[in-house]
């Protein structure tokens, strides 16, 4: 194979291994919310991108394109009735380029982040380590860290903890509803005060 034929091989790899983990690691996303829905925690649901089909050939693929502009990929509430809104990114590199937040996500975080929504991009790097970087952060790396990405490293304090093959998206976040505190769903439900 001549040179130039493996080099776009190789590109074409890359690409399909992105988009691999980047669909796991949206789907380990969502079975990682189902434990805090279960519970009553939070109910935080991927955000559906319209997709048009325009054909779909004999071996099953298909030709489309998308309809929106992407959102940010999950939008939810915690029991405290605090709005979260997070992109999630992934990649096979260690480290994570700024970049891959597009413009119109950036403007939604934004937005949400204005009107006081807790708002982060989780990432994955290489499928194997996972971070919460508030947006604040994700926002201001260039005067935080003098560059336009994060390494391992400077993603380090926002590690994001495992269980039982779940990622603990939401371990640390704290509730700002003081009266929420020792309140059941059922109370919180029928409107009375514990006792």
């Amino acid at each position: 194979m001549d040179e130039r034929w493996s080099w776009k091989l190789g590109a074409v790899m890359y690409c399909v291994n992105n988009k691999v983990n980047g669909d796991n690691f949206e789907e380990l996303i969502e079975i990682s919310l189902s434990f805090y829905r279960e519970r009553g925690i939070a109910c935080i649901l991927k955000t559906p991108e319209p997709f048009k089909t325009i054909e779909v050939r004999k071996d099953g693929r298909v030709t489309g394109f998308y309809m929106k502009k992407a959102q940010p990929d999950f939008k939810g509430v915690l029991c405290n009735g605090q709005c979260i809104i997070f992109e999630a990114k992934s990649t096979i590199k260690d480290r994570i380029q700024q970049s891959v937040v597009t413009e119109v996500q950036t403007k939604l975080l934004d937005e949400h982040q204005k009107l006081n929504a807790l708002c982060f991009v989780m990432v994955s790097l290489e499928m194997r380590f996972f971070y919460r970087v508030p947006w604040i952060v994700w926002k201001n790396m260039q005067q935080r860290f003098g560059h336009r990405f994060m390494t391992k490293e400077e993603l380090g304090p926002y590690k994001i903890k495992e269980y039982r093959g779940r990622l603990l998206l939401l371990d640390g976040i704290e509730l700002e509803d003081i009266e929420m505190k020792g309140v059941t769903n059922e109370q919180r439900d029928s409107g009375k005060d514990q006792k």
